[in-house]
């Protein structure tokens, strides 16, 4: 049987849980096979700046960091689930892959 796999990633946490649990809600509700969503690493990307740009005075630095959260959640591939899922309003901060698997 073959299986949907779906990738989300965002910056905003909340966000991509709320996706994940519509994501499961349909599933329920469709009755197709879900496992996930699965807890991927969260990749940390940071960088450290001067304070000051022009180089005088005392050298002190500031560091940003961006997280960017990814989760993964394989889904038995129902022509119904699936047209629902693709019908979801996905906010322009969550990031989604489909990829079908035989």
């Amino acid at each position: 049987m073959a299986k949907a796999r779906i990738k989300l990633s965002s910056t905003d946490e909340a966000k991509l849980t709320d996706i994940c649990d519509q994501i499961k809600l349909i599933s329920e509700r469709t009755g197709a096979e879900i496992k996930g969503p699965i807890p991927l690493p969260t990749r940390k990307l940071k960088i450290t700046t001067r304070k000051c740009p022009c180089g005088s005075g005392r050298e002190t630095y500031e560091t940003w960091q961006m997280r960017v959260h990814k989760r993964l959640i394989d889904l038995g591939a129902d022509d119904r689930a699936l047209h629902l899922i693709l019908k979801t309003p996905i906010p322009k901060e969550v990031h989604i892959e489909m990829q079908i698997i035989e």
